[in-house]
């Protein structure tokens, strides 16, 4: 079995914040392959059934982003799973709106929902990273992150997280790069909505003449002729 995370915090007023973009995908996942209702359980919000075969238990934790670990340990104790087995969707600033990097292990590079879940368990857990940019000031990061995308960044957002939905049976698999790799290529433009070119015009081979091109031999001679009598005249003058 598979854990995986979301991270974000409760409540309809932080729903649609950058810092929330884990819950939005496991929100995806969950209508994607019409898994049970939601239930309150571990700290958190979760809900398990089968992706494509793999087992899985979804989980986004009730307790604020800053203590995610305490309904993340709580879960992987519960469930009996190693971190190997813990999958964390997060948003990541150090990444370009629209950029996915997966990576097992590493820093928490100042995301305190990863701290937290370090803090319970090892740091050995893969982290889906999602790329929501930076606001170009450290100072401004706590307010940008718990700010509201905008309407126009759902014009990229919406199609990534569906993207991410149809390719997570690689991801529970293991298959981190081959993940990116096919998120990548669903988001890629669609070959069939591009215009087609005309394909260039055939050259045309020459007709051999038939009995209805006699006409057209004849009006051929009588111009050679005009053309002899010119000359002639012009050579008498």
């Amino acid at each position: 079995m598979k854990l995986l995370v979301g991270l974000g915090n409760p409540g309809a007023k932080y729903a649609r914040n950058r810092h929330n973009v884990g819950f939005m995908l496991l929100q995806t996942i969950v209508t994607e392959y019409r898994l049970p209702a939601w239930k309150k359980r571990f700290g958190g919000l979760t809900t398990e059934g089968e992706i494509c075969g793999e087992r899985c238990q979804v989980l986004m934790p009730l307790t604020f982003m800053n203590d995610s670990g305490r309904s993340v340990g709580v879960a992987a104790r519960f469930l009996k799973l190693t971190t190997a087995d813990i999958i964390v969707v997060h948003d990541e600033i150090d990444l370009a709106p629209g950029k996915l990097k997966v990576k097992t292990g590493g820093g928490v590079a100042g995301h305190n929902g990863l701290r937290s879940i370090t803090q319970h368990l090892d740091n050995d857990y893969v982290r889906v990273r999602i790329g929501v940019g930076h606001p170009g000031s450290k100072d401004a990061v706590h307010h940008y992150v718990l700010g509201d995308f905008h309407k126009s960044e759902f014009l990229w957002l919406d199609p990534m997280l569906a993207a991410m939905a149809k390719a997570t049976p690689l991801l529970l698999q293991g298959h981190g790069d081959r993940f990116m790799s096919d998120v990548a290529l669903q988001l890629q433009p669609d070959d069939e909505r591009k215009v087609k070119r005309e394909p260039a015009a055939e050259k045309q081979k020459p007709v051999a003449a038939g009995p209805g091109d006699r006409g057209g031999k004849r009006a051929g001679a009588m111009a050679d002729n005009l053309k002899k009598w010119l000359a002639g005249r012009g050579g008498n003058s």
